[in-house]
């Protein structure tokens, strides 16, 4: 079982097709020793992604992720690690849910002191931001690219017409373009990823790198019977998300997913992760997991990949149609 590679967009990057990022785990459920931990294990298996934003833990996701890339001893070639920015950790008129170019500098040099860094491989504009000329954004981004503080650049859940427009304006004043996107997809959220940017692929060579393949662990079926106490859902401040899992609005659909993971030998979550990798403008699926067993377990999930064709993806999406 190796791990596929896979270009990130157009560029000439190759990421992991199943990658590792922070959101909700670090600080929350993983100290320093932990996410050294999970990273190894994720590392081990193939994975060169790492992905996090600054507003994950309020900024602290990234400093325990820059300390485990120290204790782990990588050296930098062997990894991509990225960031994302607009929500903002500062208080302030510009520091906060912007794009200005004030904000985007500022915290693109904030959060590689947090990382312990001198660069990232992907910086992302995290939301769009129609407050602020998509032209100051993009030249924000092509800038910091151009300092050397990052390689390339993207955004995180754009509309279609959001990343035209900053593509248009980069390619017409010859700035550095946006060359991937990072959406939620999975089974149960797809239009956006397969018809809204399906343009997009064609025409720029869009990439995408994928948010909750589990529908935030919904197609995991451990909530079939309730939140346990050891996920996320469980966590305090996230009572929004358990009483999304547990409405029972699925249950019968993920009944039938259950049953047909089972014929491919594989937990619900490695047939949705490996469904969700099966898509070709699909350029990596960010897992996330709390012990190192967990990462392995969702590794697995590339020996269900090798076995889905075109019908199988088709007949797997039919269940939640």
């Amino acid at each position: 079982m190796e791990m596929p590679y896979r270009r990130l967009g157009p560029s000439g990057l190759k990421v992991s097709a199943l990658s590792f990022g922070s959101w909700v785990t670090f600080k929350s459920q993983l100290d320093v020793d932990r996410a050294v931990d999970c990273m190894a294990a994720a590392f081990d298996a193939g994975v060169n992604f790492f992905d996090n934003a600054e507003v994950y833990a309020g900024g602290e996701s990234e400093r325990i992720m820059g300390d485990a890339i120290r204790q782990l001893g990588w050296q930098r070639h062997e990894y991509v690690v990225t960031s994302k920015f607009f929500w903002g950790i500062k208080d302030g008129p510009t520091s906060r849910n912007t794009l200005n170019r004030k904000y985007l500098l500022e915290a693109i040099d904030d959060s590689l002191e947090r990382f312990g860094l001198d660069h990232l491989d992907v910086i992302y504009c995290h939301r769009a931001d129609p407050h602020t000329p998509v032209e100051e954004t993009v030249r924000a981004m092509s800038d910091a690219i151009e300092r050397g503080k990052a390689h390339y650049w993207g955004t995180s859940e754009w509309t279609a017409d959001e990343i035209r427009a900053a593509w248009d304006v980069a390619d017409k004043h010859g700035w550095h373009k946006p060359i991937t996107e990072q959406s939620q997809y999975n089974l149960l959220w797809r239009e956006r990823v397969e018809q809204e940017y399906a343009r997009l692929y064609e025409d720029i060579g869009l990439g995408n790198t994928i948010w909750s393949p589990l529908g935030s662990g919904l197609l995991t079926g451990k909530y079939l019977d309730g939140v346990p106490e050891d996920s996320r859902a469980a966590l305090e401040g996230y009572e929004w998300l358990a009483k999304r899992l547990t409405d029972g609005r699925y249950n019968e659909q993920l009944l039938r997913f259950k049953e047909v993971a089972e014929g491919y030998d594989a937990t619900m979550a490695q047939l949705a992760i490996a469904w969700t990798a099966a898509n070709p403008n699909v350029s990596t699926v960010i897992t996330g997991a709390s012990r190192p067993e967990q990462v392995v377990e969702n590794m697995q999930a590339l020996k269900v990949l090798e076995q889905l064709d075109e019908a199988a993806v088709e007949e797997i999406a039919g269940i939640f149609a």
